[in-house]
């Protein structure tokens, strides 16, 4: 999916109804005309409609930006094709050099391209905009906007107050502009050490909103930056960077998570301010705010992220139990599950909860009609077959997809050793079991039927010392293969899949749960790290039916009754792959 998509269909040669509050707003600015008619600063047309997705590079992408970059380049696929265009900015707010690297930012790049987005040559730095920013702060020094503060960081967060009480005016609030850009253009030349001042808003600190009490807009930083280098050493914060980015974006419709709701004055306050002074024109972007995704048995703080980390709870920002991108990705889910679960859980104003299911449920549907079946078995239990003798072996196949016969069919063979669950073994059944079990008194064993082979009946079976159960016997019936005719005359109830011990492919197989037991793991006060699951990874070896052995990493399967596997991306070698189990083939936390 790329913004030139075609904007979705209701039928044919109608556009969809608005879904939700945000395309009510966009319909509503595109009938007025709110933003038809713009230029850009060559006086060349833009797109009446321009989003964007403005991550900071101090993290990896988790599945709550996965919505953002949803909503935003979708909204611009969706409206492209109408009168004006539209368009979705890709932007790295880079603001602060302290927590951000080069390979953070690499990797939200890969992330939106990988969820099939593509920003074209509209790729935004905000610190493309480091000269703009220094040359609007200064502008607003010169017309009393803004200040030089020289109290001390505690001092600044002790004198904003509270929710109960007013914050108390710095000392050096009624600095002279004069005054002020001197020492700014100091603090700029690299004349202060880190923390000695800050540069502030003049708004009003008995303002009722704590982020409209003088905000700090800079701070001296004497880091190199790692697009900037050595040029800057006083860094603009990210709540003055944003909105002034969106801004020489032409943005229209800034879109944001709730938390952002209570800085929304402050993103008007310096735009308005700053088009009052004649930097900007008007329309001016404005800010909206959805529900944020929170999902449970996930935490989505990329500070705890990070904790989970450095303190090694987890194998890295990859491992497949975490909700990042790069995460889910290695976990096997799919572009497009992502983008259908987006689509899905929809766009509100008012936080919620979504049960993880709903992810579930979109890959199950995403790769149902489209993953390649195999056979797995992860519990191995040897299955003799005493009638059939040592050296033969009867050719077998299965389809590929039970749906796309145009795929083919998978060839194995049938020999005297087999591999079969031990799960499908009981020595004492209990009601409704329909698998094996060997004779009982005067009754023979169980009949079943051998997947794509022929049918079985149980004959016995041996244990170790310790009692358990080691190798299954059984006789299997020459006339009762699958596809021939004889097979219609055995009816049996149990049908179970094997792989033949001659041929299978011993794989590592890895087995995730959810990381946390708790659907809410850090609601309240509770520690996120006392509810880590610590059955969420098991490691196994199964073997894999002989067509598996070349399969390429991030290939995905559906291993008949067990559910949703794909080769991973990192540890998978040719010819030796290693598979994770993406999710079962229902949801077993029901």
């Amino acid at each position: 999916m790329s913004q030139d998509s075609k904007p979705t269909k209701a039928a044919a040669g109608t556009v969809a109804e608005p879904s939700n509050f945000l395309r009510q707003i966009i319909d509503h600015d595109l009938a007025s005309g709110a933003f038809s008619q713009r230029t850009n600063l060559a006086g060349e047309p833009i797109p009446s409609i321009i989003t964007r997705f403005p991550p900071e590079p101090n993290g990896y992408l988790h599945i709550g930006h996965a919505k953002s970059i949803c909503l935003n380049f979708g909204l611009a696929a969706d409206y492209n094709n109408q009168a004006g265009g539209a368009r979705c900015n890709m932007r790295l707010d880079d603001t602060n050099p302290v927590k951000e690297d080069v390979e953070y930012a690499d990797s939200i790049l890969d992330a939106v391209k990988w969820l099939g987005f593509d920003w074209g040559t509209h790729l935004y730095h905000a610190s493309d905009y480091f000269d703009r920013l220094y040359e609007f702060a200064e502008i607003l020094i010169q017309n009393g906007k803004a200040y030089v503060d020289s109290q001390s960081a505690d001092d600044i967060h002790t004198n904003r107050g509270n929710f109960g009480q007013a914050g108390k005016n710095s000392p050096y609030r009624d600095r002279s502009p004069e005054n002020n850009l001197s020492l700014f253009r100091e603090m700029r030349d690299g004349k202060f050490k880190d923390g000695q001042h800050v540069l502030r808003l003049k708004i009003d600190m008995a303002h009722p909103n704590i982020v409209m009490r003088d905000p700090v807009v800079y701070r001296i930083r004497h880091t190199d930056h790692h697009r900037t280098g050595s040029k800057w050493c006083i860094y603009p914060l990210y709540d003055f960077t944003h909105c002034i980015s969106d801004a020489l974006e032409n943005v229209s419709h800034s879109i944001c998570t709730l938390e952002f709701e209570n800085n929304r004055p402050l993103y008007d306050w310096i735009v308005n301010s700053l088009k009052e002074l004649g930097v900007f024109k008007d329309p001016v972007p404005h800010q909206y705010e959805f529900a944020r995704l929170n999902l449970t048995y996930t935490i989505t703080s990329k500070r705890k992220l990070l904790q989970l980390v450095e303190e090694k709870h987890v194998d890295g920002w990859d491992d497949p139990r975490m909700p990042t991108i790069v995460g889910i990705r290695r976990r096997g889910y799919t572009p497009e599950s992502i983008r259908l679960f987006c689509e899905r859980i929809g766009v509100s104003k008012a936080d919620s909860w979504i049960d993880m299911s709903t992810l579930d449920q979109a890959l199950r549907d995403d790769l149902e009609a489209r993953a390649p079946r195999a056979t797995a078995v992860l519990k191995p239990l040897k299955l003799v077959v005493e009638n059939f003798d040592v050296s033969a072996k009867e050719a077998c196949s299965a389809p590929r997809h039970p749906q796309h016969p145009e795929w083919g069919n998978r060839e194995f063979h049938f020999t005297r050793e087999l591999w079969i669950e031990a799960d499908d073994f009981m020595k004492e059944p209990i009601k409704g079991f329909f698998r094996l079990y060997p004779p009982i008194g005067d009754q023979p064993g169980s009949r079943v039927r051998l997947r794509h082979g022929f049918v079985v009946e149980c004959t016995g079976f041996e244990t170790d010392a310790d009692g358990n159960v080691t190798q299954v016997n059984v006789t299997h019936f020459p006339d009762s293969k699958s596809g021939t005719p004889g097979s219609n005359n055995y009816k049996v109830k149990g049908n179970i899949h094997w792989i033949s011990a001659a041929e299978a492919i011993p794989t590592e197989v890895r087995l995730f749960d959810h990381l946390f037991s708790d659907p809410h793991p850090d609601s309240g006060d509770k520690n996120f790290l006392d509810a880590i699951n610590p059955n969420s990874k098991e490691t196994i070896t199964a073997y894999l039916e002989p067509c598996m052995k070349n399969v390429k990493a991030e290939d995905r399967f559906q291993f008949e009754r067990h559910g949703y596997f794909v080769a991973d991306k990192t540890d998978s070698k040719p010819g030796k792959p290693v598979f994770n189990r993406t999710v079962g083939l229902k949801d077993s936390w029901k």
